[in-house]
């Protein structure tokens, strides 16, 4: 089965027998990437410490760019002149980038959003910028990506436990579950009419897939009517957005549970911002097939390191001696090279950049392993055996994670920062 336009295509490949999950490719001007996929960040045309054939080498196929960050630094146009992100960053492989809403509305404060569009601060030098539906298209359309993003009002999850709200509803104040309810109205109503407008200011539909958002919080009514506004466009994928700004595993499981079936089937469904193993494998499991998150590498240049079986922090004093590697069955540059746990203790201690460099290479690649078994377990329909593989995926929640979730609060609020 294959659907899309002649800049995206989409062909599903294998069905799981028990579960909505399907395996699938997809097709862009730079490549094809395999699914369900994982995109590690590259927020500023970058991460960290990496070079692209390092990013290569942990099996990555496609990765995530920040419009709202390279729209501030360089500048869109100076990335149109080195030829697109592609070109100036030396990645051969297909782009998604960001619509860069999200972040220009929570990464500052004072910002304002209207029917226009978002009214921000820039982190960089303090100026005043206005971030439209229409801007948003021409950043995306200089950076040359192979997916864009429209441009989304994401409301924040529902906040009662702190200072009261204004019609803003920041994700720093309090909200009541009537002003929540209609801040979500308001957003997907707002998002769907902003959707239009990107359309109409996409300048490269040949090149660039535009894929739509939905939005709705958890409030499954809302998500429904989100959804049939934004499925109303015939685009080359749709995203479930909005849920990964504060809600708890649980009600991230039940809303993508829900809405993902919604969405067309012959089209490739993108969960935003999500993020863990555990919380990755129940929205394939509920049939979405592309994620992203700052996690591999913002915690690797922390220090915490992802396994099969939970995080650990390379830092402990108990790995001073140890000669093992990270995790014996990861073949990652730091496992499979032969750096060891008190190697890399040492690095870090030490302040030395290598250690980020390879936890970051290592927690990628601990992504990748996982989405090959997972694509794996869908042709098969094998999920007993793979939840034996991939314990971290089964253990209550707040165990295996409690060690990085504190890192993991930075990335619904500042966005991302790979």
């Amino acid at each position: 089965m294959a659907g899309g336009t002649e800049a995206i295509r989409f062909e599903i490949t294998a069905r799981s027998a028990s579960t909505q999950a399907r395996r699938g490719v997809v097709t862009t001007r730079h490549g094809t990437f395999e699914t369900p996929a994982f995109m590690p960040v590259a927020t500023a045309a970058t991460m960290k410490g990496l070079t692209p054939d390092q990013i290569e080498s942990t099996g990555s196929q496609i990765i995530l760019n920040n419009a709202y960050h390279l729209m501030l630094r360089p500048g869109a146009e100076r990335i149109a002149h080195f030829g697109g992100s592609h070109a100036f960053m030396r990645w051969r492989k297909p782009i998604l980038t960001d619509s860069g809403g999200f972040q220009a509305w929570s990464m500052t404060d004072g910002t304002k959003i209207s029917e226009e569009g978002v009214e921000f601060r820039s982190f960089i030098d303090g100026s005043k910028v206005m971030l439209s539906p229409e801007r948003s298209i021409a950043v995306q359309n200089a950076i040359g990506s192979d997916i864009m993003m429209a441009f989304d009002d994401c409301p924040p999850a529902l906040r009662p436990d702190v200072e009261p709200s204004d019609p803003q509803l920041s994700r720093k104040r309090r909200s009541t579950p009537a002003d929540h309810r209609r801040r979500l109205e308001d957003a997907i109503d707002r998002t769907a009419r902003w959707l239009g407008r990107c359309l109409a200011a996409h300048a490269r539909p040949a090149e660039q897939g535009l894929f739509g958002i939905v939005q709705g919080g958890t409030d499954l009514d809302l998500r429904r009517r989100s959804v049939e506004q934004i499925c109303a466009f015939d685009l080359p994928g749709f995203a479930i957005g909005g849920v990964a700004v504060g809600e708890s595993p649980d009600e991230i499981h039940k809303t993508v549970a829900a809405v993902a079936p919604m969405l067309p089937d012959a089209r490739p469904r993108y969960l935003m911002g999500v993020g863990y193993e555990r919380d990755i494998v129940a929205a394939v499991r509920a049939g979405v097939d592309m994620f992203d998150c700052v996690l591999p590498t913002r915690n690797g240049r922390k220090g915490y390191a992802f396994t099969s079986t939970g995080p650990l922090r390379i830092r402990n004093a108990r790995h001073t001696l140890d000669q093992g590697p990270i995790e014996l069955s990861c073949d990652c540059l730091a496992c499979a090279g032969g750096f060891s746990r008190g190697y890399l203790r040492h690095l870090f201690m030490a302040d030395e950049m290598l250690g980020p460099t390879l936890l970051s290479i290592h927690n990628i690649r601990h992504f990748q392993r996982l989405m090959v078994d997972i694509r794996g377990t869908i042709v098969h329909d094998a999920w007993p055996s793979f939840e034996t593989r991939w314990p971290v995926v089964t253990a209550p929640v707040g165990s295996s994670n409690a060690g990085i979730a504190a890192l993991a609060e930075g990335d619904a609020a500042g966005g991302a920062h790979a």
